[in-house]
């Protein structure tokens, strides 16, 4: 049960880092946000101690973890190149996660009756009501959005896989919604006027997401 110990830790750092986005503490956001995505990577990492770990998968989750931290810290500041330099980390750990999962998984007749269907209807829409007030970020934005959307894409598929278990398709399945979620979130925040608890519903979605990412590779 070793893999449980950073579990409350990540809980109690996220909670923190919340509070300090409430009473706007830099200083906490600053030291508390990295370190919530340090301890979900090394929540992954300790997927290695179990048998019949997948090393494979739990270094390309790994590194798609590391990605996110960057952005993380990316998005800590306000200006529109770190946002830009953000969204760059993100979209990379998006395509390793991705990878992960299409290399397991495969590509199967359902993805592309019952998921792709709706997941390009629901993308579509929503860079159609940003799109008024992207500005120069059209192209990068609408980047992301195709490949946030392909990861959401593989990510559903395992749910009707059998590499993967069905606790692992749900695991993957819930994290990559909530991250497609906190990004929808984030993305509203900074192009249309914020609405009330934006930030703090992002970091929850967020988290969660990484987290439920990161305990996938514990159930092989």
């Amino acid at each position: 049960m070793l893999f449980l110990i950073p579990i409350p830790l990540i809980l109690v750092t996220v909670a923190l880092l919340i509070w300090s986005v409430i009473i706007n503490n830099t200083k906490g956001i600053y030291f508390f946000k990295p370190l919530s995505t340090i301890l979900i990577i090394l929540l992954c990492l300790l997927s290695l101690t179990r048998s019949g770990a997948n090393v494979f998968y739990t270094m390309i989750i790994t590194a798609g973890l590391l990605f996110s931290l960057g952005g993380d810290i990316a998005l800590m500041f306000t200006s529109e190149r770190s946002f830009l330099a953000g969204l760059v980390l993100f979209l990379i750990a998006h395509i390793l996660y991705s990878i992960g999962f299409t290399w397991f998984n495969g590509i199967l007749w359902q993805d592309f009756i019952f998921v792709l269907p709706v997941l390009v209807i629901g993308s579509a829409a929503i860079y159609a009501f940003l799109y008024p007030g992207l500005g120069k970020m059209k192209i990068p934005v609408s980047l992301y959005v195709l490949v946030i959307t392909f990861m959401v894409w593989r990510a559903v598929s395992t749910l009707f896989g059998t590499t993967f278990s069905p606790l692992q398709a749900i695991l993957i399945t819930d994290g990559a919604i909530l991250f497609y979620l906190s990004d929808v979130i984030l993305a509203f925040g900074e192009f249309k006027p914020p609405f009330y608890c934006a930030r703090t519903l992002n970091l929850l979605t967020y988290y969660a997401a990484q987290l439920l990412i990161a305990l996938s590779t514990f159930y092989f």
